[in-house]
């Protein structure tokens, strides 16, 4: 399902961000929201930059992680896993291959 606002329209999301914590759940959800509600960059390019902001900060494994939301999002907004995964692929020369290289494995791990 394709959300005009990422953050804001998935109540999902939402959802789980709060059970990570109510304060912090509310906390992203109006913030991000307000962020994914800026109008010249659309869901799906966003979606997309987050994605590339995990590999950079290797935010892709254990409780709480971005990385699966971030895909997921990614995923509903349009793209498609061959994006992803070149996206993963561009990544390499700029973040580093040892970085993307788990990063394919969650990916993986998240498309079974």
């Amino acid at each position: 399902m394709k959300y005009e606002n990422a953050v804001l329209d998935d109540k999902e999301l939402q959802k789980a961000l709060i059970q990570i914590n109510p304060k912090f759940g509310d906390f992203v959800t109006r913030v991000a929201g307000e962020a994914w509600g800026l109008p010249l960059i659309d869901q799906k390019t966003k979606a997309l930059i987050t994605i590339a902001i995990d590999v950079v900060n290797q935010d892709q494994v254990g409780p709480g992680n971005p990385f699966g939301a971030h895909v997921n999002m990614a995923l509903q907004q349009g793209a498609t896993r061959e994006e992803i995964e070149e996206l993963l692929l561009f990544l390499c020369v700029y973040a580093g291959f040892n970085k993307v290289a788990g990063c394919f494995g969650t990916l993986n791990e998240i498309l079974k």
